[in-house]
C-alpha cells in the first residue's frame, strides 16, 4: 500500500466491521415468517450482483444456513467461489431478513465504513489473492478463515470522501461494464457466425456458386460405393498386418468375415445437394475400438495415454498427458495415427459427450488413448477426416448425440454401436476440398477478431483493477480539507460504544440457596 492521505486510516477489517455477527435469535418462534434465501449461485462472480427473489418460510432455513440483513456484505469463503469474486452488498430486503449458504462470511458495518467501500475493496484481484494465500483446509475444501480479517488491513477515508469515491467508482465501472458488455455481445455474435458458416457448409450453400461451375462427376450413390470399396480394402490390409505380426497364415475365406457397416437412418434428414450422400460414421471408418483401462499417472514412465482433458476444440492438446504405469505392448500399427478420430464417450457433463479430436499429423512420440475415449479410424480418401473434423460440432450432429446419450449414476455415455449409426453429410470428393478452404478462410478471420476481442477484454479487466487501486490509494479523487479525519470519527465511535457498554446493566446472578453444592 502506498502512502495514504493524512486524513485516512489503515485498519484491519475486523476493527471496523463485525465478522459473522449472531442475529435474529429472537425470531426463532416466528416459524412461518417469510425470509429471503440466497444460495451461492444467486451471487454473481466479480461482484456481479445478488438475486433475492427466492423467498422461503423461516422454519426451512433457520437451521443450517447463514443469516444476514440489508447493508451486510457477504463474501464467499470457499474455493473457487472466493477466487471468482462472489461477494455482494445485501440490498434493501422486502422481508428484512435473509439466509444463505454457510460458505458466506458476513461483515456488518459499524458506522466508520460504508459497506460499498468494503465490497469494492474485497473485489480487488490483489485482495482476493491475499485471501487465497491464507486459506486453510483440504484440497477442494479450502476456505478463508475468520482470522484473516484481523490481518487484512483496509484503507479508510473520511465518510464524505468515501461517498464521493464510491459515486465516482460506480460511474467509471458502469461505463466500463457497458464497454465489456458490448465486447461480449460481439463475441457471442461471432460464435453464432461460426455456427452459421458450418451450417451453410453442410447444407451446400457455402459452395453453391462453385458447384454451378463444377458439376459433380459422380452421383451420391457412386460416391458411397467408392467409399465402401476403399473401406473394405483398408480393413483387409489391416487384417493381413495382424496375421503377419502374429506370424500366422490367414485362414481360408478370412475375407468373408468382413463386418458390413451399419447404414445411417436418414428419416427426417434434409435433402442434400447433387452428388452428396448421407453416410454413417461406421461406413466412413474402417476400424473402431475403446481405449485402454490400465492405470495411468502423470509421473509414470510408460506409454503416453491420451485422456478427456487432452481433447480440446476439435484437436489434440498434449499438455498434462498421463502415462501408463506398466507396459501396454501396443502394436505399432495400433498407435494413434493421422486420420484417427478420438471421441469422448463418457463424462459427467452432457455437453462434453461426443466431443472429438481429429489427428492431423503424425505424433512426435508414440501415443495411445484411454477407455473414456473411442477411436474411429477414418477412411483415407481425399480430405474426409478433415471434413469430418470441421463439421463435427454442427447442431445436427450435437443434437443427435445428446438425444441418444444414456445416463447412469450422474454420468452421460454414448456407445460405439450408437455412434456407428450417426448420419454425416458427405460432399463430392472435389467439393470437400473447396468447402474446407472456404470454411478455414472465414473462420480464420473470425479467429483474428476473437483474439482482438479477448485482448480488449483483458485490457478492460486490467483497467478495472487499476481504477480500484487508485481509489484505495486516495488518488482517484482530490481530498477535501473540510472533511472530518477518519481518526476522529473512529475515536467518537469508540467513545459512544464505551458509553453504551457502561449503561448496560450487569446480568443478575442466581442467589445460592441453603444446601446448594459449593
Amino acid at each position: 500500500m502506498s502512502i495514504l492521505p493524512p486524513t485516512w486510516l489503515l485498519k484491519p477489517i475486523n476493527e471496523v466491521f463485525e465478522i459473522n455477527p449472531r442475529v435474529f435469535c429472537a425470531l426463532s418462534t416466528a416459524r412461518d415468517l417469510p425470509v429471503h434465501f440466497v444460495p451461492m449461485k444467486a451471487v454473481g462472480e466479480d461482484a456481479g450482483g445478488i438475486s433475492i427473489e427466492d423467498v422461503r418460510p423461516l422454519s426451512q432455513v433457520m437451521r443450517g444456513y447463514t443469516a444476514f440483513t440489508e447493508g451486510d456484505v457477504i463474501f464467499a469463503k470457499i474455493t473457487p467461489c472466493m477466487e471468482n469474486g462472489k461477494l455482494a452488498v445485501v440490498p434493501k430486503l422486502k422481508y428484512q431478513i435473509a439466509y444463505g449458504s454457510t460458505e458466506f462470511h458476513v461483515l456488518r458495518a459499524t458506522g466508520l465504513v460504508n459497506p460499498c467501500w468494503l465490497a469494492r475493496y474485497l473485489s480487488q484481484a490483489s485482495v482476493r489473492r491475499a485471501a487465497k494465500r491464507n486459506m486453510t483446509g483440504s484440497a477442494g475444501q479450502l476456505r478463508v478463515p475468520t482470522e484473516w480479517f484481523s490481518t487484512c488491513e483496509m484503507p479508510i477515508p473520511p465518510l464524505p470522501e468515501q461517498e464521493r469515491i464510491i459515486t465516482a467508482l460506480q460511474r467509471l465501472l458502469a461505463e466500463l461494464d457497458v464497454a465489456v458488455s458490448k465486447l461480449e455481445r460481439i463475441k457471442s455474435n461471432l460464435k453464432r457466425y461460426r455456427a452459421s458458416v458450418l451450417q451453410a457448409a453442410v447444407e451446400g450453400r457455402l459452395t453453391a456458386e462453385w458447384r454451378k461451375e463444377n458439376p459433380p462427376s459422380e452421383t451420391g450413390a457412386e460416391l458411397l460405393a467408392r467409399l465402401l470399396k476403399i473401406r473394405r480394402a483398408k480393413w483387409e490390409e489391416n487384417q493381413l498386418k495382424k496375421y503377419t505380426e502374429q506370424c500366422k497364415t490367414p485362414p481360408k475365406n478370412w475375407k468373408e468375415k468382413y463386418p458390413e457397416p451399419a447404414k445411417p437412418d436418414t428419416t427426417g434428414l434434409p435433402e442434400l445437394p447433387e452428388g452428396w450422400v448421407w453416410a454413417s460414421l461406421h461406413q466412413l471408418s474402417w476400424d473402431s475400438s475403446y481405449g485402454t483401462s490400465d492405470k495411468c499417472r502423470y509421473d509414470a514412465t510408460g506409454l503416453a495415454v491420451i485422456g478427456i482433458p487432452n481433447i480440446k476444440n476439435g484437436s489434440l492438446c498434449l499438455k498434462n498427458v498421463k502415462y501408463a504405469s506398466g507396459s501396454l505392448h501396443i502394436p505399432a500399427n495400433d498407435l494413434i495415427a493421422p486420420g484417427d478420430a478420438l471421441i469422448i464417450r463418457t463424462n459427467g457433463s452432457k455437453g462434453l459427450i461426443g466431443r472429438m479430436a481429429i489427428i492431423t499429423n503424425k505424433p512426435i512420440h508414440p501415443l495411445y488413448y484411454a477407455s473414456y475415449l473411442i477411436r474411429f479410424r477414418v477412411v483415407n480418401i481425399n480430405r474426409l477426416s478433415s471434413w469430418l473434423g470441421r463439421i463435427w460440432d454442427i447442431s445436427l450432429i450435437r443434437n443427435w448425440i445428446e438425444d441418444r446419450a444414456a445416463t447412469s449414476a450422474g454420468q452421460h455415455n454414448i456407445s460405439m454401436s450408437t455412434l456407428n449409426a450417426l448420419p454425416i453429410p458427405i460432399p463430392t470428393i472435389t467439393e470437400q476440398t473447396q468447402a474446407i478452404s472456404v470454411i478455414d478462410s472465414r473462420l480464420e478471420m473470425a479467429d483474428v477478431l476473437d483474439e482482438t476481442l479477448d485482448n480488449a477484454l483483458k485490457r478492460a479487466a486490467i483497467l478495472r483493477q487499476s481504477i480500484l487501486k487508485r481509489a484505495f490509494e486516495g488518488r482517484l479523487m482530490p481530498q477535501d480539507p473540510n472533511d472530518e479525519p477518519a481518526s476522529m470519527l473512529l475515536e467518537r465511535i469508540r467513545a459512544e460504544r464505551a458509553e453504551q457498554a457502561a449503561t448496560v446493566k450487569p446480568a443478575r446472578t442466581k442467589r445460592k440457596r441453603k444446601g446448594d453444592a459449593i
